[in-house]
């Protein structure tokens, strides 16, 4: 029998058992032999490079990924946005319309063919003859992504069949139980410890730049056991059962966040970027902890900037951000807007705000492209007819570099953080605020990126954070404070569900703004756009039906 291996993505069939060993008379051009890939001539190791960066292809990304084709933001399922496009499969999420057999992130089998491209790389690499150093590496950074993609699998189904360092073929017993919460979990912290020692050392070399650092194992590890101590999993699992949590809460699993966070604190090389829009359009930058790089092109430009704009600029403006995100933006003192006694003025709603929300949105009067943005009724932004255009008088300005005044784009650089430091702090201060007695350190941490964000300091250097504010209110801003500082990063998504606040947070209304223009004045109309509905079983994601029907041992979520 001959092993061919696709260097390429592999077409896989059955989730973890694949046709990755068969027979064939002819060999298909996208094939290799696995003796040539794994190849003791191959002194520049050249087809175990390129089985290597397949592996690093199973890293998760973010940009307009949801659906096929020109695909939309997760954030369009969390009530932050809205596709501008109609009936698209992300408002599935929001409309209720998600199951078994249409859920638009399948990620279990991608995520299990991730694994067995691991575990193939696991056990063949070494016969590659490379340096020491470079296996080193190599292994290390494999079993990273192995872990990521376990977890990636926890925080959407809960536990799930783990298969350690075992290459299954379909001649093996395949009706695997699924493990336990506890069992993942482990499994992902335990990776992360022992690897992090045998990970680069910051700063990476130019030349190295994009592999992965230790300081992405101690982050994995933090965000795991953040994850672990929240409301949904730490005892809340809408069934008890331990295969979808930790069955007994114990408000001592913060203590690990927080130790997790200090642990990567420590290495003294991470630190906030400033300008803030510098972290997602700058390659190498020390905010950066793990990203996944596209190469230089406008492609986030053209699919999401505003719509008002001809060729060679012309763009599809395809998400809509919600005015409930545009409000979650405090003013500039760094006080919410819903506060009276602020310099906030609903005649003229984005000026005095936050100096992210012009980073993360383009509203009205937005400079682009050498003119303003008109999301006006009638505006070049926001024309009359039925072509593409938002939906809620916004559109998404994040990971863009800064064409204000340009009147072309060129190819820029463009990062969808996998982890980056201002994450960090925010899972330090949420971890701290909740072991108790430690609220005036999380607000440290806050202080640190409302700085960098550019609020005002105030007269007593709280950033528009009260003194004397208690652990449920500064529990309240951090979580605002994620929502605004990581918008469109897929955390919200997730964030709600580990929070346990789905009923509250992903049902009723969302909206949007309209805006008329009589002369120069303008007049703010808030608009419902549509309605979000939220059920218990959307806290996990469903199993994709074909997987429980080929495996009997299989069972599914709650509700679904």
């Amino acid at each position: 029998m001959k092993h061919n291996l696709r260097i390429s993505a592999l077409a896989l069939g059955l989730a973890w058992a694949t046709s990755a060993c068969e027979r064939v008379e002819t060999e298909p051009r996208d094939y290799i032999r696995e003796d040539l890939v794994w190849d003791e001539k191959d002194r520049n190791a050249t087809l175990a490079i390129f089985f290597l960066n397949d592996v690093y292809n199973y890293l998760p990304g973010g940009f307009n990924r949801i659906g096929s084709g020109s695909g939309d933001f997760l954030d369009a399922g969390a009530g932050d946005a809205v596709p501008s496009r109609i009936n698209r499969p992300v408002e599935f999420y929001t409309n209720g319309s998600v199951s078994s057999i249409n859920n638009p992130d399948p990620y279990w089998a991608n995520s299990y063919a991730g694994v067995r491209r691991a575990n193939i790389f696991l056990a063949n690499v070494d016969k590659v003859p490379t340096t020491a150093i470079n296996l080193q590496y190599w292994k290390a950074e494999v079993r990273f992504i192995r872990a990521m993609l376990w977890f990636e699998l926890l925080k959407r189904y809960g536990g799930v069949p783990l298969i350690g360092d075992r290459i299954l073929t379909v001649d093996d017993d395949l009706e695997l139980p699924r493990n336990t919460y506890a069992e993942v979990l482990d499994y992902i912290v335990s990776e992360c410890d022992a690897i992090k020692g045998l990970l680069r050392v910051e700063p990476i070399a130019d030349s190295d730049w994009g592999r992965i650092p230790r300081g992405a194992a101690m982050a994995l590890k933090a965000r795991a056991l953040l994850y672990a101590a929240s409301p949904l999993y730490n005892g809340g699992a809408i069934n008890s059962s331990p295969i979808n949590g930790l069955p007994t809460a114990d408000a001592s699993r913060w203590q690990s966040v927080v130790a997790a966070c200090e642990e990567l604190r420590a290495l003294n090389y991470y630190a906030l970027q400033t300008p803030f829009n510098n972290v997602f359009t700058v390659k190498k930058n020390t905010e950066i902890i793990l990203a996944k790089q596209s190469s230089n092109s406008t492609n986030i430009e053209s699919l999401n900037a505003p719509v008002g704009y001809g060729a060679p600029t012309a763009s599809q403006g395809l998400t809509s951000p919600t005015q409930n995100l545009v409000d979650a933006f405090p003013t500039l003192t760094g006080r919410s807007i819903t506060e009276t006694g602020t310099d906030y003025n609903a005649a003229t709603p984005y000026a005095n705000r936050d100096p992210r929300l012009a980073l993360t949105v383009f509203a009205n009067g937005s400079r682009w492209l050498n003119r303003s943005v008109e999301t006006f009724d009638g505006g070049r932004d926001r024309p009359g007819g039925t072509p593409v255009q938002t939906r809620t008088g916004y559109y998404l300005r994040k990971f863009m570099a800064d064409f204000s005044n340009n009147t072309t784009y060129t190819n820029q650089s463009h990062n969808f953080p996998i982890f980056r430091y201002a994450e960090v702090l925010l899972t330090y201060a949420e971890a701290l605020n909740e072991v108790g007695g430690r609220t005036e350190n999380a607000v440290t941490q806050l202080i640190e990126l409302r700085r960098r964000a550019g609020i005002t300091a105030g007269t007593n250097s709280r950033y528009g954070i009260k003194a004397g504010i208690t652990q449920a209110e500064m529990r309240e801003l951090i979580r605002n404070e994620r929502r605004i500082e990581l918008a469109f990063e897929e955390h919200r998504f997730w964030d709600v569900r580990r929070w346990k606040i789905g009923e509250t947070a992903l049902s009723g209304p969302l909206y949007g703004v309209q805006i008329t223009r009589n002369g120069t004045a303008l007049t703010y109309n808030r608009q419902q756009v549509t309605t979000m509905t939220f059920k218990p079983n959307l806290y996990y994601m469903p199993i994709p039906y074909d997987e429980t029907t080929k495996n009997r041992n299989l069972t599914q979520n709650p509700g679904w």
